[in-house]
């Protein structure tokens, strides 16, 4: 089976730098990564090294170092003689994820506005600005997805502890696939994304404590508005 290709185009960059020293293995794992998360890739499709190599523009080797970490993530699963799929998402596994992330995502938040730097805390700011303007004119489904990771993962990469930030990755992918799947069902997302403005500005004031209140009521609203769907 081929694997599936859908691109409504990235929104615009947070300004947050690529890390130079990114191999083809990271880049080719943030690409995949990406489509399993936002169901591009569907639960239960093939994952086939060839076809994602020819599209990504980038060998065999790297495609197959970032399946073996995206397995581990638990977004692919590899059969031997069957080969690479995308994992199912579970809705049932929906109270795990969010336990944990209702004690990282405050940790997170309270970090960052701790270690943050004078540049970084001016491109939260920024950050926040853009997210406001979604009230008056929100932008497609895809795009606020995509930005809500964007945030997440600029707040993970703040809190200069890498085991932490991919502890938070991981199960924040894990909460965006259900996010996905019961898209439709859910309320608008412009509201929900839009409290990230106010976590943004706490971290980039240094208000750890406040930090970390919104980014919990944050995880707490995702996990009552999927369950009051389900």
């Amino acid at each position: 089976m081929s694997v599936e290709v859908v691109s409504s185009g990235p929104p615009e960059s947070s300004g947050v730098p690529v890390d130079p020293g990114a191999t083809m293995a990271d880049i080719a794992y943030a690409a995949i990564r990406d489509k399993l998360v936002m169901l591009t890739i569907k639960p239960g499709d093939a994952v086939v090294e060839s076809a994602l190599s020819a599209e990504l523009g980038v060998g065999r080797t790297p495609v197959r170092e970032a399946l073996k970490r995206l397995e581990y993530e638990r977004l692919v699963v590899s059969h031997a003689r069957r080969g690479t799929f995308a994992t199912s998402v579970d809705v049932a596994d929906l109270g795990d994820i969010s336990e944990i992330r209702r004690r990282l995502e405050p940790l997170a938040a309270a970090k960052a506005a701790v270690a943050a730097s004078a540049t970084q805390r001016q491109l939260l700011l920024g950050m926040a600005d853009r997210t406001d303007k979604f009230e008056a004119a929100p932008p497609s489904r895809y795009d606020l997805i995509e930005w809500d990771a964007e945030v997440h993962r600029t707040v993970y990469r703040l809190t200069s502890n890498p085991i932490l930030e991919d502890a938070l990755i991981r199960y924040n992918n894990l909460a965006t696939r259900i996010f996905w799947l019961l898209l439709d069902r859910l309320p608008p997302l412009a509201d929900h994304v839009g409290t990230h403005a106010a976590m943004l500005r706490a971290i980039a004031a240094g208000d750890a404590e406040d930090a970390a209140a919104i980014a919990r009521a944050h995880v707490t609203e995702f996990d009552e508005a999927v369950r009051a769907v389900i």
